[in-house]
């Protein structure tokens, strides 16, 4: 016969058991971990974010840290594992993020309005149509970037150049243009309008423009768990603007749609292995 004792002490256990399961678990959720990419081309410092997580942890009553990644290459393995809660992405990581770790777009970044990517050769060049970019160098920003690597690729789809070299930054791309190490280069139009100034003594023409690409998101991992997504949107919300503007998001603004630039990554995935070959098909 069991005693009364022990069924108030095996349920006493069995309530203490859940207790601290619920604790582990709180542990596990409480913890949010910020996501950037922090290179020097366009990414933001730390500092930066300093005031939006002290307001963050104050609101979410949690321990709030920033992971900055140094490239795109960086920020998709951890994009992947979902290893970061929150992410500030430029969008090519915001599609990635969308289409291969079911991250959530909650806010559109500021940026250009007009993003776009170009392909940039020497003015004396005599290259003018994009076939004839077969049997040629070409320089590539950082795999994740969508001005500097996808939109880039499926504009190049179909040729085959005779070396693909990936750049660390943009700025090196058109370094490498301009000391005729490489043909064409790769990189945002900005990012072109932004560095121009500083090769005097080079002329630059544009080959090709892409059309219009979404501008970045802040995004939240599938693993935030959905009352923690609604509080989260609350706080950034209600944030004071200058705390928004620090950190680059656009609060109370829907997310832009990213569709069409996965379209292009589902695109040129199948061909990312060849850009290694010498000369590197781009085609399937």
């Amino acid at each position: 016969m069991i005693s009364r004792r022990f069924l108030l002490f095996q349920g006493l256990f069995l309530l203490a058991s859940c207790a601290a399961s619920q604790s582990n678990n709180s542990e596990k959720l409480g913890k949010l971990v910020i996501g950037a990419v922090a290179y020097g081309e366009g990414g933001r410092s730390l500092d930066q974010y300093q005031r939006f997580v002290q307001y963050l942890e104050t609101r979410m009553k949690t321990l709030i840290e920033v992971e900055p990644a140094y490239n795109e290459v960086k920020a998709v393995e951890q994009i992947q594992r979902q290893a970061w809660s929150l992410v500030f992405a430029p969008p090519g990581l915001a599609a990635i993020a969308i289409a291969q770790a079911k991250y959530l777009p909650l806010y559109p970044l500021q940026g250009v309005d007009n993003l776009t990517a170009v392909l940039v050769v020497l003015k004396s060049n005599p290259i003018q149509t994009i076939p004839e970019v077969t049997g040629k160098i070409v320089a590539l920003g950082q795999p994740g970037s969508a001005t500097g690597y996808y939109v880039p690729l499926y504009e190049l789809y179909g040729t085959t150049p005779s070396e693909v070299r990936i750049a660390p930054t943009p700025k090196t791309v058109l370094e490498w243009v301009a000391k005729g190490e490489v043909a064409v280069g790769a990189l945002a139009k900005d990012e072109l309008d932004r560095y121009r100034s500083e090769f005097s003594s080079t002329e630059f023409r544009v080959l090709k423009t892409s059309r219009r690409i979404p501008s970045g998101s802040v995004l939240v991992s599938p693993q935030v768990e959905r009352n923690q997504q609604r509080l989260i949107q609350q706080a950034m919300n209600e944030a004071i603007p200058a705390i928004a503007q620090e950190v680059g998001y656009i609060p109370n603004t829907l997310p832009p749609d990213y569709k069409t630039l996965i379209t292009f990554i589902e695109k040129v995935k199948p061909i990312e292995a060849r850009i290694n070959r010498k000369p590197a098909p781009l085609y399937e």
